[in-house]
This record gives structure tokens, sequence and C-alpha cells, in this order.
């Protein structure tokens, strides 16, 4: 009997978990050890802060979905691996062996890089995190605690995020008005996509009267301030985070290889580069080589492959490559509902499109919800 642990319960391992639930591999103790039983979805992130989905719509039960595939779910995190013993050290201090660990842990904010972040700003990830102050924030709006709020970061997160908050804090009429803050330390927004959804964003964030400031970095924060490197001072009565991905610190002493930001280094078949037992996914890992960016559509491409591969690693097979794809689809959504489509040089805006962008979430949702069927 050999002990597969999937560690986390990101969007690559709840396809594992489907996968294995429609295919068992015998001889195979699973365990998938997540925090949470309910996993949000990214892609449904800024509808649910907007108010057009339920916390239900876009959370996954992995409870169910751990019991289809005859795995034994631990609500623990993990706070440290030793790949040598091939153990996972969980927050509660007890250790569980491993013949086979797959880690699908996404990322942590980088607080470290800017004084006073932690203790002054609200990281939008952990998602769980974020998600349980949201609700208690809008109540302050709606007293009068709140006036202006900052985002800060200015990639596709952060913009449909921000954009997000004010649809929902504005559907409600204030006694006075709220002001928005858009702050990044590029020379523009949305460095990655093509120039005509910067200028279709640009032109949305204007109508909605968002303030923004590009080529401003930020050197440390304060209370209810952000200051520039360039001296400069933003006020906001609340501070939001969205900067890019960094890894969990714990990785760096797992004995497992890491880049110089101290995501695991994986080959083409999502392995450690230096312990073949050891798979890895999603925000937390990087291909050795590969520029791709932190992105969750990557880590759900990534799941079909690691299934595979798991399976095909338990039965001594040869595995399958996994290449990141060199394009993406983004659809961006603005707040109302109303996205963005961006596809390498193309994009395309309009109602329309947020209603492609729906359809394409709620079937990702549905084939992790009863009945399981092959796709």
């Amino acid at each position: 009997m050999k002990k597969l642990v999937l560690l986390g319960g990101g969007h690559a391992h709840v396809e594992v978990l489907r996968q294995f639930g429609l295919r068992p591999v015998p001889d195979v103790e699973l365990t998938l050890i997540s925090p949470d039983r309910l996993t949000p979805y990214s892609g449904m992130l800024p509808g649910l802060v907007a108010g057009h989905y339920g916390f239900n719509d876009a959370h996954i039960d992995l409870e169910p979905l751990a019991r289809f595939a005859g795995a034994r779910l631990v609500q623990a995190s993990a706070k440290a691996l030793n790949a040598a013993r091939r153990n996972v050290t969980l927050d509660d201090g007890s250790t569980l062996d491993y013949d086979v660990v797959s880690i699908d842990i996404g990322s942590t904010p980088p607080l470290q890089g800017i004084a006073g972040a932690a203790e002054h700003t609200l990281p939008v990830k952990p998602v769980k995190e974020f998600l349980a102050t949201w609700e208690t924030f809008v109540t302050r709006v709606r007293a009068g605690e709140v006036r202006s709020l900052a985002m800060v970061g200015g990639g596709a997160a952060g913009v449909e995020v921000l954009l997000a908050m004010q649809h929902r804090l504005t559907q409600t009429p204030l006694p006075y008005a709220l002001h928005f803050l858009l702050i990044t330390d590029t020379p523009q927004l949305l460095t990655q996509h093509a120039p005509g959804v910067r200028a279709t964003l640009t032109r949305s964030l204007a109508r909605k009267n968002v303030t923004v400031h590009c080529a401003t970095r930020i050197a440390r924060v304060e209370a209810k301030t952000l200051v520039a490197e360039s001296g400069a001072r933003i006020a906001a009565d609340a501070i939001f985070l969205a900067t890019g991905a960094a890894a969990p610190q714990w990785l760096a002493t797992s004995g497992l290889d890491v880049n110089d930001k101290k995501f695991i280094n994986i080959n083409k078949y999502l392995q450690s580069t230096n312990h073949a037992e050891v798979f890895a996914v999603g925000d937390c890992a990087t291909i050795a080589n590969k520029v791709y960016p932190k992105s969750g559509v990557y880590a759900v491409r990534q799941g079909p492959p690691l299934a595979e591969n798991l399976r095909r690693f338990l039965c001594g097979e040869s595995l399958i490559d996994y290449t990141p794809q060199p394009r993406t689809l983004a659809l961006i959504s603005t707040g109302e509902a109303h996205a963005i489509a961006s596809w390498g040089a193309l994009s395309f805006h309009g109602n329309w499109v947020w209603r492609w962008k729906d359809q394409i979430d709620r079937k990702f949702m549905g084939k992790y919800r009863p009945p399981w069927r092959s796709p």
C-alpha cells in the first residue's frame, strides 16, 4: 500500500481527486491535507465580492469530493516538509509520512518587501482571511467609518477586486462619496496584456472616478497612509494589497530545490527537480527555465497532467510532459456584469463577455459537484 498525500486543496488537486474517483488506483492510500473544507475558486472571487455570486457558488466542498476519491480529508495546515525523511509536519505538531506527495498550497502576499504592510493593509490572499473581513468591512463603510479605499497592485487581480468592491459598496446609496484609489509601481496597468485591454480598462476606471497612481513604488505603510519611495504620501482609510506572490516560508527549509524567490523548482513532469517522489503545481512552484505568470489559469491546466503523472508514477510507468501554454485567454471583470477579454494582441469587451465568463466558471465548478462524470 503506497501513501499518496495531496498537500493543499488548490485548483489542480481538486482535479486529481476527481480523476482518482473516476479511475481509482489500486493499493494507494490517498490523503488530502487542507486547512479548510471549502476551497475558493479564484476565477469567481471578483464576482463573489461584487455580489453576483453567493459564498457556496464560488467554493468547492472538498469533503464529498475526497470521499468520492476514496481519500481521507485532514483539516490542517502544513508547517514543514522533510524531503529526506518523506514526511509533513502539521500545525498541531503531528507528522504524516508519504511515499509520494503533491504540493498545491498557493502563495502568500509579499509583505516582507513593504514596511508596515503586515500591520496596516488587508491582503487579498489568502482568500479565506480576505473574505472573512469583507462583510465586516462592508458594514463599516455603511456606518460611515470608511470614506476612501486604496488597492496596491496594478495587475488583473488588483483591478478586478477593486472594481468588484466598488460595485458592491455603491449598490446601496450612501450619504457621502466613496473615494477609490489604485496604486501600482509599473508605468501602466496590466503590463502583461495588450494595449487595447489597457485602453478599455483605463476608460472604465476614469468613468468610475477611480484615481490611478502609476509608477508609484510604495516604500512603507503607516496608519491610513501609503508612503511612496519618492516621499509622496497617499491617504486612504482602508488599504488592500494585491501585489503578486511570495512562497510560503517553510518551503525554503524543506530540502526541496527552490529558485531565488523560494518557489519549488519543478521539471516538465511537474516533479521536484531533486526529489522525484515530490510533485508541485500552482503558484508555489515554477518550471525551471520557463517564464509564465502566477495565475489560476495555469493551476487549472496543470490538474489533468498532474493526475495522470501521479497515477503513472505510482504504477511505475513513464510520465507525460506538461508545457505551459504561451498564451491564455483572460476574462477580466469590471465590477458590474461586464468583462474584458484579452487574448494575445486581441481584446473585446461587453456584457456578453461577462456572460461567457460566467458560463465558463460555472461549468468548471460543476465538475467538482456530484454527480461526477467523465468529461
